[in-house]
């Protein structure tokens, strides 16, 4: 079978104000959805057999518009949230960097608990996990999982023997395809697929 594994488009900034210390869970930006409108139109053309999200909000969402696109109904997967799924802020990763914040340096060092995450391994097994029960359950097919960018970064890594927990950095609905056989095999097709996204203004 074939894994797609798939950021969720761009989400809205949620600081700790706004989400008044509970668990913030961000829309889609505008531009967020045109993304996921352009991965829908990309990947409904190729195909899938089945849809599987997280939870969250910006994952939902970006699964949204592939699902109607081919009439599939959406999996939602509790075991997919990302690793900071019950922190109270959600700032794009890309701004932590840019402005050295200090979460972006324990990001980095794998210290997650610093700011509410989970234990990076408890996350990677978690993850490991829950990919292989969804391999297990489709055999043959092709199937899309819109998740997060922890998520395919510890899944990826597992796969490649990389220590490193936070490697690389996906892009907003980008794909990574994974192949994996009945032996349970598994091999890395591509990673980090935005070809759905050229000459976009997305």
């Amino acid at each position: 079978m074939e894994l797609l594994v798939i950021r969720h488009a761009e989400p809205i900034r949620v600081t700790a104000e706004q989400s008044g210390g509970a668990p913030a869970d961000p829309n889609l930006t505008k531009r967020g959805h045109e993304q996921a409108a352009h991965l829908a139109a990309w990947l409904a053309a190729e195909g899938v057999d089945h849809i599987v999200s997280s939870p969250l909000r910006r994952a939902t969402e970006t699964a949204r518009p592939l699902a109607d696109a081919l009439a599939l109904d959406i999996t939602v997967d509790g075991e997919l949230c990302e690793y900071d799924a019950n922190a109270d802020s959600y700032i794009p990763i890309e701004e932590l960097r840019s402005l050295k914040d200090d979460r972006w340096q324990a990001m980095v060092e794998g210290r997650w608990e610093d700011f509410g995450g989970e234990n990076p391994a408890t996350f990677r097994t978690r993850i490991v996990g829950a990919l292989d029960r969804v391999i297990e359950a489709h055999p043959g097919e092709r199937v899309a999982v819109v998740c997060h960018g922890g998520v395919i970064n510890v899944y990826l890594g597992a796969l490649l023997g990389i220590d490193r927990h936070l490697w690389f950095d996906p892009g907003y609905t980008s794909i990574s395809r994974v192949r994996a056989s009945r032996t349970g095999a598994r091999s890395i097709g591509s990673v980090n697929e935005l070809g759905h996204l050229v000459g976009t203004r997305s």
